[in-house]
């Protein structure tokens, strides 16, 4: 059998870092792109790491190559980078604005476009699509977006039997909260209002991912699948 290929975004950490170690360890040869914490991810040794910004075309054009030296073609893409500016309109700038399309939306679209001669027929395609709503209007525009582009993507990539489909993740601990300035008394706080009565783990995103990028999700596409310990029903009317 040959060993299946995954490009991860946004894989030297938190949710893209745990994916990584999740299909490293189901046999997967694994590269993760990434901003910070390049040179000490903590990743298997047989993990390729590439530096990228999300938003930079050319850096994208260096992983894809990376990728196909390495690999040849690829079996998953997980969409992951991303970033958060929360804040209400009133204190919203341009740079932040942008900052939120160009890594969130704009990194997405295209390194999925540059890695699209590399997917296999059959392969998945996972984009992370996460929470904006009540982090101000801005975040919440940036991760919207996401969610219909991955259906219409999904409907465009089906002839090729390309599965694209989407997870969102609630409350999450990752490093992304600390730089926020959100605290470990704040967290855990916010976990007792869970259905499940805790804060998810980065493995818990990490299996659903793998299951959208496995065979057993073979007749899954264009669907978004929630992680959420229950508050994705909470917030339904």
């Amino acid at each position: 059998m040959q060993t299946r290929t995954a490009l991860i975004t946004g894989g030297t950490s938190g949710i893209g870092k745990a994916t990584a170690e999740l299909l490293h360890s189901r046999g997967h040869r694994v590269l993760v792109t990434g901003l910070d914490g390049v040179a000490d991810a903590g990743l298997p040794a047989d993990v390729l790491v590439v530096r990228a910004d999300a938003r930079s075309l050319p850096d994208l054009d260096h992983a894809i190559d990376v990728a196909r030296r390495e690999f040849g073609s690829l079996d998953v893409l997980f969409l992951n980078a991303g970033i958060s500016r929360p804040g209400p309109i009133e204190s919203t700038d341009e740079a932040a604005f942008d900052a939120l399309f160009e890594v969130n939306v704009k990194g997405a679209f295209f390194t999925l476009q540059k890695a699209l001669p590399l997917l296999n027929d059959g392969a998945s395609v996972v984009f992370t699509i996460g929470a904006g709503e009540g982090l101000g209007a801005a975040m919440t525009a940036a991760k919207g977006a996401l969610l219909p582009m991955m259906r219409a993507l999904a409907l465009e990539l089906a002839p090729r039997g390309i599965r694209v489909n989407a997870v969102s993740p609630g409350l999450i601990d990752t490093p992304a909260y600390s730089k926020l300035g959100v605290t470990r008394d704040m967290i855990e706080a916010w976990g007792e209002q869970v259905p499940l009565g805790r804060v998810g783990a980065a493995a818990d995103v990490a299996e659903a991912v793998a299951f959208l990028a496995s065979a057993a999700a073979g007749y899954v596409t264009g669907d978004n699948l929630v992680v959420s310990g229950g508050m994705g029903v909470r917030s339904q009317p």
